[in-house]
């Protein structure tokens, strides 16, 4: 956006369907509502200050001096859920921190965005198949963008915040489905899991019933054969 130490360059904001003479384009911008509304959420986008794992440390990385997050008005990452809209799961996810994740999320306000950063978080990683990691935080929050690699590197997670900003200036406030945070009523908030022998989200309590039952007919079965 800036060009210069004093210079904002305008033809960024610049709705190209509407014609404006080349000489007026870095003086005068001309554009919608919706992309002034979307552009300033893209550019003021608060990261919440969490990490779980080894990509927390690429994303420390990210936000110093090297790579420099405030280039896209991020600079400041929260240490409350209620001051940011960005959740960045940056490691890998426990069964015993689904919890905390969940209970975080649903204290950002919104609109809020998730992004999962690495292998681990995306889809379990090199302990997908371990005992105490789930396959992915997708499968109890909403994700917005992925970010793979093990761990990915600053880059890699500059390019997903850029795709992130780009999905959030996709949005229209012409339509309600495309901004569901000015609907009537708040959003409900996702069901915390249940730790026991296994982890199980509350969502999914009639289909395990039903596997359950299945589960009791077929033995049922086999022992009156037997």
């Amino acid at each position: 956006m800036t060009t210069g130490k004093d210079h904002i360059d305008l033809r960024e904001l610049h709705n190209s369907e509407i014609p404006l003479p080349d000489g007026l384009q870095n003086n005068v911008a001309l554009t919608t509502l919706s992309q002034l509304y979307n552009w300033g959420r893209a550019r003021s986008t608060w990261p919440l200050l969490f990490g779980l794992a080894c990509c927390a440390i690429e994303m420390i990385a990210t936000a110093a001096a090297r790579y420099d997050l405030s280039r896209f008005g991020m600079e400041v990452m929260r240490a409350s859920p209620r001051q940011a809209d960005l959740l960045i799961v940056s490691g890998t996810v426990t069964k015993k921190m689904v919890v905390p994740i969940v209970r975080i999320f649903n204290q950002m306000p919104e609109p809020r965005y998730a992004l999962a950063m690495g292998a681990c978080a995306s889809g379990g990683g090199p302990f997908k198949e371990g005992y105490n990691v789930v396959s992915g935080i997708d499968k109890f929050i909403p994700v917005d963008v992925y970010v793979p690699g093990c761990p990915p590197t600053p880059q890699a997670l500059l390019y997903g915040l850029i795709t992130l900003h780009r999905k959030m200036e996709s949005s229209s406030l012409n339509n309600i489905n495309s901004v569901p945070w000015y609907g009537r009523g708040p959003s409900d908030e996702i069901p915390l899991p249940i730790l026991g022998p296994d982890i199980i989200d509350p969502r999914q309590t009639e289909i395990l019933r039903k596997e359950i039952e299945s589960f009791n007919a077929s033995m049922q079965e086999m022992q009156a054969e037997a």
